[in-house]
């Protein structure tokens, strides 16, 4: 009888409950490992590859072109909004979704071997560089894929909810990625420096092959379907994005500002900071960073499904509100140096602030664009945001930090992100609804 009921349901375009089940877990479970490979290049550049890829420079020096080689990823991705926008429009979600896991998985398993300055010398940090562009390439396509495949599958009004659930990988790699490092750091600093790194990235080819069959057994988007039965397909996307929907990409990438800034500020140079200028251990801030993942990983459907009753906007605002309110406080127990407040700072940020505004960002940026370039359009609002501000975000807190000698300054600058973004949500007016009821 189930077999019959699903066979209707497709028919009628609608999308049967295990097929649903089986595209929340998939895009789960393949964002997880599209950001452990983000993450953990991320805590390395913080934590080592200053010293065994730019190891002729001044430390100082050495660790500002480790973060901006970090950087280079975050402005790759609206390249791959671009690249898989388009073949996500017009050939579908599902076979990029596929493409953006193995472009992301394979190279950051090359960084696992990848020889080091000593070893090879400028072609090393060129090397590492050509990867990050990899990867910048493929999480900036493969998100767009990914939260869509996750919304147009959606009952309706459960897009936020079901938005979330991908978001949810997030927070999942940030747990993997801070206790592969907890664990590697328990060798000796010889035996971490030497090889004990590399760990990290080798096991992240094992994620990739179960990601890969994983989405491989996902149906398409019944939008998709829907819209290639029609004829609808749109041949240019991005020229139908940018004459259509210029107003939505720019609110949306300016949206999008705050929460990237925050982020990427705690979980990349936060670490840094805390680790080189307050001499606190390495562990120290790994365990606070994956303590506010997991509170994180609690919220964020829970999030979700908040913004299904009061509405992406209110609820994404609410936490860009409290974001402006609290990022100075934030840096502020930061600077004390103290174990514990540096730990309520984190735990708080990623915790707590960082799921009330990511959790509906999926359904509320698909809800700015019709389905024909929904793919390009959430896509490049994300990643031209995540480029402006998560890119340069770790780049300018330590150059303000360099020059005015305190992390406070960094919380002003993300306060002022911060209001943009809560502006332009505020301005913000979705016009379609991009469930698959």
């Amino acid at each position: 009888m189930s077999n019959v009921s699903n066979a209707v349901d497709l028919e009628q375009g609608v999308t049967p409950v295990s097929s649903r089940t089986l595209v929340a877990f998939s895009t789960m479970i393949g964002t997880t490992i599209e950001w452990y490979d983000f993450f953990i290049f991320g805590t390395a550049s913080a934590l080592i590859f200053s010293k065994v890829y730019f190891p002729s420079f001044d430390p100082a020096v050495g660790t500002l072109l480790a973060l901006t080689t970090f950087a280079v990823g975050l402005f790759a991705r609206p390249l791959g909004a671009i690249l898989f926008g388009h073949f996500g429009d017009r050939i579908g979600r599902k076979k990029m979704l596929v493409a953006g896991l193995l472009l992301m998985g394979i190279p950051t398993a090359l960084i696992g071997v990848l020889p080091t300055y000593d070893q090879i010398g400028i072609l090393a940090p060129i090397a590492l560089l050509v990867i990050r562009v990899c990867q910048g390439i493929a999480l900036g396509g493969e998100w767009g894929g990914a939260v869509l495949m996750a919304v147009e599958h959606a009952p309706l009004k459960r897009g936020g909810l079901f938005g979330s659930l991908p978001q949810m990988g997030c927070p999942a790699a940030l747990i993997l990625a801070s206790a592969a490092f907890s664990l590697v750091g328990l060798l000796s600093a010889e035996q971490f420096e030497a090889w004990g790194w590399r760990l990290p990235f080798i096991a992240s080819s094992v994620l990739v092959v179960v990601g890969f069959f994983i989405r491989r057994k996902v149906n398409e988007s019944p939008s998709f379907k829907k819209l290639g039965a029609s004829g609808g397909i749109v041949q240019i996307p991005l020229a139908r994005v940018f004459s259509k929907h210029f107003g939505a990409v720019l609110l949306g990438t300016a949206a999008k500002l705050g929460e990237i800034t925050l982020f990427w500020l705690f979980a990349v140079f936060v670490l840094s900071y805390a680790t080189s200028k307050l001499q606190l251990s390495r562990a120290t801030i790994l365990n606070a960073t994956t303590v506010g993942a997991i509170i994180q990983f609690v919220l964020m459907p829970i999030c979700g499904m908040l913004s299904d009753k009061f509405g992406k906007r209110m609820v994404f605002n609410i936490g860009t509100a409290f974001l402006v309110v609290s990022a100075i406080p934030m840096f502020l127990l930061i600077d004390t140096g103290r174990v514990e407040l540096v730990w309520l700072a984190i735990v708080f940020a990623l915790g707590i602030l960082y799921p009330i505004m990511y959790a509906p960002e999926a359904s509320l940026f698909a809800n700015l664009f019709p389905v024909e370039v929904r793919y390009t359009g959430l896509s490049l609002c994300a990643n031209i945001g995540g480029a402006v501000g998560g890119g340069i975000a770790p780049i300018v807190a330590t150059a303000l930090l360099g020059h005015y000698g305190s992390a406070t300054s960094v919380g002003v600058y993300l306060a002022a992100i911060s209001t943009i973004s809560l502006l332009s949500v505020l301005a913000m007016k979705p016009r379609y609804n991009a469930s698959a009821e």
